[in-house]
């Protein structure tokens, strides 16, 4: 028997990878992985397979770049690898 906490972000994923991506998806996604607050402090939105990440402060903008390789990942885990391939932080 697998814990809940295992088997509830495989079944997310899994829905996610079977719909279209969509503003909405996006939003989700990128919240889920982010949590609240750094989703509050930036604008995201997806340029073909490239994610723009707009920080609303310098702050922001230098938690983005720092976390930029762990958030990749794991919305790379949630939406699958060739959703989005780069994410870039816009100053």
């Amino acid at each position: 028997m697998e814990p809940l906490a295992h088997t509830i972000p495989r079944a997310i994923a899994a829905l996610l990878r079977a719909t279209p991506m969509s503003p909405g998806k996006l939003e989700f996604a990128w919240k889920t992985v982010v949590g609240p607050a750094m989703d509050r402090g930036t604008f995201v939105r997806l340029d073909g397979q490239r994610l723009l990440v707009d920080p609303r402060t310098a702050a922001w903008a230098k938690e983005v770049t720092r976390s930029r390789h762990i958030i990749l990942n794991r919305l790379q885990s949630l939406l699958g690898s060739d959703v989005i391939t780069e994410l870039i932080v816009r100053v």
